[in-house]
C-alpha cells in the first residue's frame, strides 16, 4: 500500500538531481577524489531519503541536514551543501542550504595552527570549528596564569584536559585530547616547544572501567538470520554484508573495502590487504557465508567495472562507504528485534573464537587489533558467558 503522505516522485526526483550534479562536477573540473566523496555522500543521502517522508521542499532544510547528518554518523555534509547550491542554480530549489559557521577566530600561533589546519586541505569545517573550541579554551585557561605555549608543561596541559573535558563524554574526551595533540605537534615542529609533548598526552587507563563488549547469544543469531529477507538487489547486499561481519568479524570499514579480487571463490577464502594493524591475513569463509555472497555478485551486484564487491545501488554504482554498511546490519538487527549495534556481530565472532580454544593472541590477529588490550576485553565476556551456560548463572 502507498503511504498517501509520501510523494513517490522524490525518489527519483532526487536520483537524477545526484547525478546530473555529479556529471555537472567533472565537467568543471573537480578532481575524481572530490567527485568520488560526493558521490559517496549523496548515496548515502539517497538511501536516507527512501527511508523518510519527505516532500522535495524538504530535502534541503536545515532540519533535514542536521536529522541525515546525526543518523548517517558522517562527519561533513559537504556534498549535500554542494548539491543544494547546484539546484538553486538550476532554478530546482528556491535558496541552497546555509553555510555553516566559520572557525572562530584566534590570535597569534592559535590562528597560525588553524589556518595551517585549514590550508591543508585534509580537515572539515566541522573539525575547524571543534579545533578552535579546544585552542580558544586552551588559551583562556593559560592566559590568567601567565603560562606561554613555549613553557607549556605537561602537568599544566593535563590539569587543562581535566577541567576542559569534565562534563563531557569519554568518546568526546578522547576525540578533543588528539586534536590537541595535532597542535602540540605543530608547536614542536615549529620550534616554540622544546619537547615534543604530543605523545606525553594521554588520557586515564580506560580498560579497567571500561564495559565489555556486548554480542549475540545463538539464539538471537538465529533469529536475525531468519528474519533477513533476500527478495531485492539491496537486501542481497545486506544479507552478505551480515554473514562477513558475523562469521569472519569484519568492521564496517573492512566490508566496504572488499574487492571481488580478495575472494577466492574455489578456495573458499578471503584475503584481507587493508586492515586497521595494516597486517594482511587469509581467512577461510564458511560455506553459508559463501553462499550468500555469490548470492548477492549473481543476484543483486550492479554491472560496473568498478572491483569492489559492495556496490552502491545508485548510478554509477561506486564502492559502498562504510556508514551505508554500519546503517544496513543496524536496521536488518532492529527488523529483526534486535536491540544491537553492527559492532555486536565482530563481537560474536571473538566470542566464537574463545569457545572454539583461540588464544588471545590468535584472535589479535584474527580481529586485526594493534595492541593486545583491544583483544584482552573479550576475556571478561567469554568468563561470565560460561558461568551462564554452564552453572546456569544469568549475566
Amino acid at each position: 500500500m502507498i503511504d498517501p503522505q509520501k510523494d513517490p516522485s522524490v525518489v527519483p526526483r532526487l536520483s537524477q538531481a545526484i547525478a546530473d550534479y555529479l556529471m555537472w562536477m567533472k565537467s568543471v573540473r573537480y578532481s575524481p577524489g572530490s567527485c568520488h566523496q560526493h558521490r559517496m555522500q549523496l548515496e548515502v543521502f539517497l538511501d536516507f531519503v527512501k527511508d523518510s517522508d519527505l516532500l522535495w521542499q524538504q530535502l534541503f532544510a536545515g532540519a533535514t541536514r542536521e536529522r541525515f547528518k546525526k543518523l548517517s554518523q558522517l562527519s561533513t555534509t559537504a556534498a549535500l551543501n554542494g548539491l543544494s547550491r547546484y539546484l538553486a542554480q538550476q532554478g530546482q530549489i528556491k535558496t541552497p542550504l546555509p553555510r555553516r559557521l566559520q572557525p572562530r577566530q584566534l590570535a597569534g600561533t592559535y590562528e597560525d595552527y588553524l589556518n595551517y589546519r585549514q590550508d591543508d586541505g585534509q580537515s572539515t569545517p566541522r573539525q575547524l570549528n571543534t579545533i578552535g573550541r579546544v585552542l580558544s579554551a586552551l588559551g583562556d585557561y593559560l592566559q590568567p596564569q601567565d603560562i606561554t605555549l613555549s613553557r607549556l608543561r605537561i602537568e599544566q596541559l593535563d590539569a587543562f584536559m581535566a577541567e576542559f573535558c569534565r562534563p563531557l563524554a569519554p568518546s568526546s574526551c578522547r576525540n578533543y585530547r588528539s586534536l590537541l595533540r595535532g597542535f602540540l605537534s605543530y608547536l614542536y615542529q615549529r620550534g616554540i616547544l622544546k619537547k615534543n609533548l604530543a605523545p606525553l598526552l594521554i588520557g586515564a587507563p580506560q580498560f579497567a572501567m571500561a564495559k565489555p563488549p556486548k554480542f549475540l547469544r545463538p539464539s538471537e543469531v538465529q533469529k536475525l538470520l531468519e528474519n533477513l529477507p533476500v527478495t531485492t538487489a539491496r537486501e542481497l547486499r545486506t544479507y552478505a554484508m551480515v554473514h562477513l561481519a558475523y562469521s569472519l568479524g569484519l568492521r564496517p570499514v573492512e566490508i566496504s573495502s572488499l574487492q571481488l579480487d580478495d575472494i577466492c571463490f574455489g578456495r573458499a577464502t578471503l584475503s584481507l590487504q587493508r586492515r586497521k594493524n595494516d597486517i594482511p591475513l587469509e581467512l577461510p569463509i564458511a560455506e553459508p557465508t559463501l553462499k550468500a555472497v555469490v548470492a548477492y555478485v549473481v543476484g543483486g551486484r550492479p554491472k560496473s567495472e568498478d572491483r569492489h564487491l559492495f556496490l552502491s545501488q545508485v548510478a554509477p554504482y561506486g564502492q559502498i562507504v562504510p556508514g551505508s554498511v554500519t546503517r544496513d546490519i543496524q536496521q536488518a538487527l532492529q527488523k529483526a528485534g534486535l536491540n544491537a549495534t553492527a559492532y555486536w556481530l565482530r563481537h560474536t565472532y571473538a566470542q566464537h573464537l574463545l569457545t572454539a580454544g583461540a588464544s588471545i593472541y590468535e584472535i589479535k590477529e584474527m580481529l586485526g587489533h594493534r595492541h593486545i588490550e583491544s583483544s584482552r576485553k573479550y576475556l571478561y565476556i567469554h568468563t561470565e558467558l560460561m558461568r551462564e551456560v554452564i552453572l546456569d548463572e544469568p549475566l
